[in-house]
């Protein structure tokens, strides 16, 4: 990769880590989609976008934790099955174009929903356990296998079913996202016993960017522009799923 190409990636992983940190999200699902267009291999891919989402989920917890929007209560049950589930996904290389095709269609639908007109935030009822532990452990699966943190499928889930508030859905998330990276690298590394070269660059661009949009998202934006920028990356990550 000449010095030209390396400076558009890493514009634009710069800008993908700054608009999905500021809800919450890590990145992945625009970080394949950019390594996809500037023609890098799946096998550099899948790693390489979990580590950056590792880092930026890393940044995006902690400006949602500070900010107070961390529940405890509404994360872990999601979390308790996603983990190994997204180990597993990690590991396992399946042919999923048609499954992703799927997901992707409603992601996009997602996105038309948050573009909507928005009425004000109601209270969230958090669901219950026999609900939250099954599909948790469905979403990490689904996070391994298309080598994202889960986040793009759990933070609407989460407002739609309205189980959370906007800022709660997108702190949850950003936890959620970092637990399920951790694993499903670790799922990737042990199939392939390799880690990508040329990361650290690649790492630097994604932290600057997620440490400006998870401080501005947690802090500064209303949770309807959180919803608008939530539909952008719903409609980038399904545009990834279906056309890659």
């Amino acid at each position: 990769m000449t010095p030209e190409q390396l400076a558009l990636l890493c514009a634009g992983l710069l800008v993908v880590s700054f608009l999905y940190s500021s809800v919450g999200h890590a990145g992945a699902s625009g970080y394949i989609a950019v390594m996809t267009l500037a023609g890098l291999s799946t096998a550099f891919i899948k790693p390489t976008a979990l580590i950056l989402n590792i880092f930026v989920a890393c940044l995006s917890t902690w400006q949602f934790y500070s900010a107070g929007h961390f529940r405890w209560g509404l994360f872990w049950p999601f979390a308790l099955l996603s983990i190994p589930c997204a180990f597993l996904g990690g590991y396992l290389n399946l042919p999923v174009h048609i499954f992703k095709i799927l997901v992707g269609i409603i992601l996009w639908f997602s996105a038309v929903r948050f573009l909507m007109r928005q009425r004000p935030e109601s209270e969230a009822r958090e669901p219950k356990l026999r609900i939250s532990i099954p599909v948790g452990g469905a979403l990490g699966f689904l996070s391994g296998i298309t080598g994202t943190g889960g986040g793009i499928f759990l933070t609407p889930l989460l407002i739609l079913m309205k189980w959370a508030r906007t800022k709660n859905a997108s702190a949850t998330s950003a936890l959620f996202i970092l637990v399920n990276s951790i694993s499903g690298l670790a799922g990737n590394l042990t199939g392939t016993k390799s880690l990508p070269p040329m990361v650290i660059p690649l790492v630097v661009t994604v932290v600057i960017g997620g440490a400006a949009g998870s401080y501005l998202g947690s802090r500064k934006f209303s949770p309807e522009m959180i919803k608008k920028f939530l539909a952008c990356v719903l409609l980038i990550a399904g545009c990834k799923l279906i056309f890659t």
